[in-house]
Protein backbone atom coordinates (compact mmCIF):
# COMPACT_ATOMS: atom_id res chain seq x y z
CA UNK A 1 0.00 0.00 0.00
CA UNK A 2 0.97 3.32 -0.65
CA UNK A 3 2.21 6.54 1.61
CA UNK A 4 -0.79 8.63 0.04
CA UNK A 5 -3.20 5.70 0.56
CA UNK A 6 -2.22 4.75 3.91
CA UNK A 7 -2.56 8.44 4.77
CA UNK A 8 -6.23 8.62 3.15
CA UNK A 9 -7.47 5.85 5.13
CA UNK A 10 -5.85 7.22 7.97
CA UNK A 11 -7.69 10.36 7.67
CA UNK A 12 -10.90 9.19 6.74
CA UNK A 13 -10.91 7.22 9.97
CA UNK A 14 -9.47 9.16 12.38
CA UNK A 15 -10.23 12.81 11.10
CA UNK A 16 -13.05 13.34 13.97
CA UNK A 17 -10.71 12.16 16.70
CA UNK A 18 -7.71 14.37 15.72
CA UNK A 19 -10.37 17.47 14.97
CA UNK A 20 -11.46 16.68 18.51
CA UNK A 21 -8.10 16.44 19.95
CA UNK A 22 -7.19 19.81 18.36
CA UNK A 23 -10.44 21.86 18.79
CA UNK A 24 -9.75 21.17 22.70
CA UNK A 25 -6.72 22.77 22.82
CA UNK A 26 -7.54 25.85 20.50
CA UNK A 27 -11.16 26.17 21.52
CA UNK A 28 -11.82 27.50 17.78
CA UNK A 29 -12.92 24.79 15.60
CA UNK A 30 -12.45 27.27 12.33
CA UNK A 31 -8.50 27.28 13.53
CA UNK A 32 -8.98 23.30 14.28
CA UNK A 33 -9.99 22.31 10.64
CA UNK A 34 -7.42 23.97 8.98
CA UNK A 35 -4.97 22.58 11.37
CA UNK A 36 -6.14 19.43 11.08
CA UNK A 37 -6.34 19.74 6.84
CA UNK A 38 -2.85 21.02 7.08
CA UNK A 39 -1.33 18.51 9.15
CA UNK A 40 -2.38 15.96 6.18
CA UNK A 41 -0.95 17.65 4.18
CA UNK A 42 1.95 17.77 5.14
CA UNK A 43 2.37 13.51 6.14
CA UNK A 44 0.74 14.00 1.60
CA UNK A 45 4.08 16.42 1.06
CA UNK A 46 6.37 14.34 3.35
CA UNK A 47 9.12 11.97 1.45
CA UNK A 48 9.72 10.14 4.29
CA UNK A 49 7.76 6.62 4.06
CA UNK A 50 4.70 5.89 6.34
CA UNK A 51 3.43 2.81 7.99
CA UNK A 52 0.10 2.14 9.37
CA UNK A 53 1.40 1.25 12.68
CA UNK A 54 3.21 4.77 12.99
CA UNK A 55 0.92 6.92 11.13
CA UNK A 56 -1.44 7.72 14.34
CA UNK A 57 2.16 8.98 16.17
CA UNK A 58 2.67 11.19 13.44
CA UNK A 59 -0.82 12.69 13.17
CA UNK A 60 -1.09 13.45 16.43
CA UNK A 61 2.38 14.71 16.63
CA UNK A 62 2.20 16.83 13.56
CA UNK A 63 -1.24 18.10 15.00
CA UNK A 64 0.30 19.06 18.12
CA UNK A 65 3.32 21.41 16.29
CA UNK A 66 0.65 22.99 14.33
CA UNK A 67 -0.97 23.85 18.20
CA UNK A 68 2.14 25.71 18.93
CA UNK A 69 2.90 26.98 15.85
CA UNK A 70 -0.55 28.69 15.76
CA UNK A 71 -0.30 29.93 19.76
CA UNK A 72 2.72 31.36 18.47
CA UNK A 73 1.31 33.35 15.39
CA UNK A 74 -1.39 34.54 17.79
CA UNK A 75 0.78 35.41 20.31
CA UNK A 76 3.18 38.17 17.77
CA UNK A 77 -0.40 38.87 16.28
CA UNK A 78 -1.47 40.39 19.37
CA UNK A 79 1.57 42.07 20.64
CA UNK A 80 1.94 43.57 17.01
CA UNK A 81 -2.02 44.58 17.27
CA UNK A 82 -1.87 46.09 20.89
CA UNK A 83 1.72 48.16 19.92
CA UNK A 84 -0.31 49.48 16.90
CA UNK A 85 -3.31 50.33 18.95
CA UNK A 86 -1.40 52.10 21.21
CA UNK A 87 0.45 54.26 18.38
CA UNK A 88 -2.99 54.92 16.81
CA UNK A 89 -4.60 56.03 19.43
CA UNK A 90 -2.24 58.68 20.34
CA UNK A 91 1.68 59.59 19.45
CA UNK A 92 4.01 57.75 20.22
CA UNK A 93 4.85 57.95 23.66
CA UNK A 94 7.72 60.39 24.76
CA UNK A 95 9.10 57.34 26.48
CA UNK A 96 9.86 55.23 23.70
CA UNK A 97 11.19 57.93 21.28
CA UNK A 98 13.73 58.61 24.41
CA UNK A 99 14.03 55.01 24.70
CA UNK A 100 15.16 54.83 20.61
CA UNK A 101 17.49 58.04 21.49
CA UNK A 102 19.17 56.58 24.32
CA UNK A 103 19.54 53.14 22.56
CA UNK A 104 21.13 55.07 19.59
CA UNK A 105 23.28 57.15 22.13
CA UNK A 106 24.84 54.53 23.48
CA UNK A 107 25.12 52.43 20.28
CA UNK A 108 27.09 55.27 19.00
CA UNK A 109 29.42 55.59 22.02
CA UNK A 110 30.23 51.63 21.43
CA UNK A 111 30.86 52.77 17.91
CA UNK A 112 33.52 55.11 19.17
CA UNK A 113 35.74 52.81 20.30
CA UNK A 114 36.32 50.96 17.18
CA UNK A 115 38.73 51.52 14.44
CA UNK A 116 37.30 53.64 12.00
CA UNK A 117 37.24 50.44 9.05
CA UNK A 118 35.10 48.54 11.47
CA UNK A 119 32.70 51.49 12.23
CA UNK A 120 31.95 52.15 8.69
CA UNK A 121 31.31 48.65 7.95
CA UNK A 122 29.03 48.55 10.87
CA UNK A 123 27.13 52.16 10.37
CA UNK A 124 25.97 50.71 6.57
CA UNK A 125 25.11 47.30 8.31
CA UNK A 126 23.23 49.09 11.24
CA UNK A 127 21.78 51.95 9.44
CA UNK A 128 21.70 51.32 5.76
CA UNK A 129 20.42 47.37 5.96
CA UNK A 130 23.22 46.22 3.54
CA UNK A 131 24.72 43.30 4.07
CA UNK A 132 28.35 41.98 4.27
CA UNK A 133 28.23 41.29 0.01
CA UNK A 134 26.37 44.51 -0.34
CA UNK A 135 28.78 46.13 1.51
CA UNK A 136 31.49 44.82 -0.23
CA UNK A 137 30.47 46.27 -3.72
CA UNK A 138 29.80 49.55 -2.62
CA UNK A 139 33.17 50.11 -0.73
CA UNK A 140 35.08 47.25 -3.26
CA UNK A 141 36.61 45.84 -0.19
CA UNK A 142 37.34 41.90 -0.60
CA UNK A 143 34.68 40.02 0.98
CA UNK A 144 36.20 38.47 4.06
CA UNK A 145 37.60 41.75 4.89
CA UNK A 146 34.49 43.11 5.24
CA UNK A 147 33.53 40.22 7.33
CA UNK A 148 36.24 40.12 9.73
CA UNK A 149 35.48 43.82 10.77
CA UNK A 150 31.77 43.20 10.68
CA UNK A 151 32.32 40.53 13.21
CA UNK A 152 34.42 42.94 14.99
CA UNK A 153 32.45 45.80 15.20
CA UNK A 154 29.27 43.96 16.28
CA UNK A 155 31.43 41.87 19.32
CA UNK A 156 33.08 45.02 20.45
CA UNK A 157 29.68 46.94 20.41
CA UNK A 158 27.69 44.13 22.15
CA UNK A 159 30.07 43.71 24.79
CA UNK A 160 30.11 47.92 25.54
CA UNK A 161 26.33 47.06 25.46
CA UNK A 162 26.10 44.58 27.79
CA UNK A 163 28.69 46.69 30.55
CA UNK A 164 25.86 49.64 30.21
CA UNK A 165 22.66 47.63 31.05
Amino acid sequence: MSNHQIIERYYRAHRGELLAFVSARLHDTDAAEDLVQEAFLRMLKGLRPVNEETIGSLAYTLCRHQIIDWYRRRTIHNDVEHELMRTEKGTISAESVLSVREITEHLERGLARLPEACRSVYRMHIYGGLQAKDICKQTGENYKAVEYRLGMARKQVRNYLRHIS
